[in-house]
């Protein structure tokens, strides 16, 4: 049986780890990503198109001042994106985040099975928590640039805009600002709590090692004569 220092450090990185994948379902199950603004205008109208996404989907809305405003619209991302590197890369994103719940998922297991057990093969123990919580750290974190890259320089919101407003020639529509929302910044909380986990068992192994040492010191300080008697 574990000592009881190792249950409560591995138990506490039990729930950081944990709470990263509940974190990961948060991120991939709410869809408040970011918000693109585009200020429209043309001889007939001019206002302007709001569209909110997630990974999978999103609704628009057009304000216009004067003019006939179409109503707002709810869509899938994936299903409104034509084949392009704009949809490659968001599959990739949702593909990145998919797999850094399930090796957070993984270093949750890992991190319980050594809190109620002493596993004798090294990868089952920290070096498992160390690998999987650094996968998940990984990967979260290439899906999180991944996507800033795909909004801000391959035009992922242009894009959806002018799949859902056709009509809308991309001449009189143009950016104004993109708006990264709660879901994104949770994101960060991931990699925090995937941090936390690996510094817990860090913290561990050196307390570990450090007893140790001081149960060999005495044995090494002791008179050569005592230690033969």
């Amino acid at each position: 049986m574990p000592t009881t220092k190792k249950t409560l450090m591995f138990l506490s990185s039990f729930f950081t780890s944990f709470g990263a994948f509940v974190v990961i379902c948060a991120v991939l199950g709410t869809q408040v990503w970011v918000s693109s603004i585009f200020a429209i205008s043309d001889s007939f109208s001019n206002g302007s198109i709001i569209v909110t996404y997630g990974l999978f989907r999103g609704q628009s809305t057009q304000e216009l001042q004067g003019g006939l405003a179409e109503g707002d619209k709810v869509f899938e991302v994936l299903g409104t994106l034509n084949e392009s590197s704009c949809k490659t890369l968001h599959s990739v994103v949702i593909s990145f985040l998919v797999l850094s719940l399930c090796t957070s998922l993984v270093s949750s297991g890992i991190t319980f099975y050594n809190s109620i057990s002493n596993p004798y093969q090294t990868f089952l123990g920290p070096l498992g928590v160390y690998t999987w919580s650094g996968l998940s750290a990984s990967l979260t974190f290439l899906a999180l640039v991944l996507f800033v890259g795909n909004v801000q320089s391959n035009g992922l919101s242009e894009e959806l805009a002018g799949a859902l407003y056709p009509r809308q020639p991309s001449a009189t529509r143009r950016v104004q600002t993109h708006h990264y929302r709660y879901s994104f910044w949770l994101t960060l909380l991931v990699l925090l709590l995937n941090g936390t986990t690996v510094v817990i068992i860090v913290f561990y192994q050196k307390a570990r090692r450090r007893r140790k040492q001081e149960q060999r010191r005495p044995m090494e300080e002791a008179p050569r004569d005592g230690i033969l008697f």
